[in-house]
């Protein structure tokens, strides 16, 4: 069954008339919006990665911080969204910086979990690059809390995956949380 035709019979079973004016063409933008939040599943993320990685001998700390990213909850199909903070200490590879936000945005535009999205993130960058070490802290709002459930609005979950020397040097990842600053949503 088509997309149109699934939301078409949602509406019939909320109550609604599809063949109502204002909603003849609700079964259509659906599919284009789902189409939209879930292209993620079309991207192949490796080759996005291998398309920038480059020999380099720089060895500090790369912070990308404050991307904004939304995403789908796999239990309630309802947003998620949020800022994602990623770092990482190369060790003879980098990748161009916009690929960061790229990787986020694949792997949000799935159905998720927000601890699966941050683990992804972090085990991608490493499996790739193989750097000293990646950080990754994902806050988002989720509107299945806001919604419906404990109906709380103004809470913000915060996810981290801390690997290599973020996990094992204290100093190294309190320079990365001090970098990042927890941003507000």
């Amino acid at each position: 069954m088509k997309t149109e035709e699934l939301i078409r019979q949602l509406l019939i079973n909320i109550g609604e008339d599809p063949n109502r004016n204002s909603l003849q063409k609700t079964p259509q933008r659906v599919a284009e919006f789902w189409d939209h939040v879930t292209r993620g599943y079309k991207v192949d993320i490796d080759a996005l990665m291998q398309e920038s990685v480059c020999d380099d001998d720089f060895s500090q700390m790369i912070v990308v911080k404050d991307i904004d990213y939304y995403s789908l909850c796999e239990h309630h199909l309802v947003p998620f969204f949020g800022k994602a903070h990623v770092a990482y200490i190369p060790d003879g590879k980098m990748i161009g910086l916009s690929k960061i936000p790229r990787i986020v945005d694949a792997y949000a535009r799935r159905l998720q979990i927000q601890e699966r999205l941050t683990n992804q993130i972090a085990d991608t960058i490493q499996n790739v690059l193989k750097p000293k070490g990646v950080a990754v802290v994902i806050e988002a709002r989720h509107l299945c809390m806001h919604m419906r459930g404990v109906e709380k609005t103004n809470s913000v979950v915060t996810t981290s995956t801390m690997l290599g020397i973020f996990r094992e040097l204290d100093r190294t990842r309190k320079e990365f949380l001090d970098l990042i600053q927890f941003s507000r949503i």
